[in-house]
């Protein structure tokens, strides 16, 4: 152990040490597994039944920043996903329980969709139950498959 002369500059190098330790943790490279994480961190599955198009039904990987996966319209999809993302408010939150719909059905087709976006994780249920309902899937679209022509 090396003597200082002074109690002051022990503690000082000390200090500088334990500060320049924490700087290196801080930015030194995370586990490997991290390393293969997928490029983006936006990334959901939507899953969509009974949609009337035998094609649009399953499950489809999106991934967002930079648009890929399996989703067969995944850039127009992104797009669709950064319109609808707003600071502060969750895009895919559900209609509010005391919101007046009018009472149309627009179909059994039903989607949900689980994952990240914009940091946060995602699980979320689409039905065309009333009007409010078959509003918010139509605000989706292309993310969920539009069922207007089913």
């Amino acid at each position: 152990m090396p003597r200082f002369a002074s109690p002051a500059l022990a503690l000082a190098l000390a200090a500088l040490s334990a500060s320049t330790t924490a700087t290196a943790s801080a930015t030194a490279p995370t586990a490997v597994a991290d390393w293969n994480a997928p490029a983006s961190a936006d990334r959901l599955i939507l899953t969509v039944t009974h949609s009337g198009t035998p094609a649009a039904d399953g499950a489809v990987l999106l991934t967002c920043h930079p648009a890929g996966g399996t989703h067969s319209a995944a850039q127009a999809a992104c797009d669709r996903l950064d319109e609808l993302t707003t600071w502060g408010a969750d895009p895919f939150a559900p209609v509010p329980s005391d919101s007046l719909c009018t009472m149309q059905y627009g179909g059994p087709a039903t989607a949900r969709v689980t994952g990240t976006w914009a940091g946060r994780p995602v699980d979320a249920v689409f039905t065309r139950s009333d009007g409010c309902e078959i509003a918010r899937w139509d605000s989706f679209v292309p993310v969920l498959p539009d069922t207007a022509g089913a």
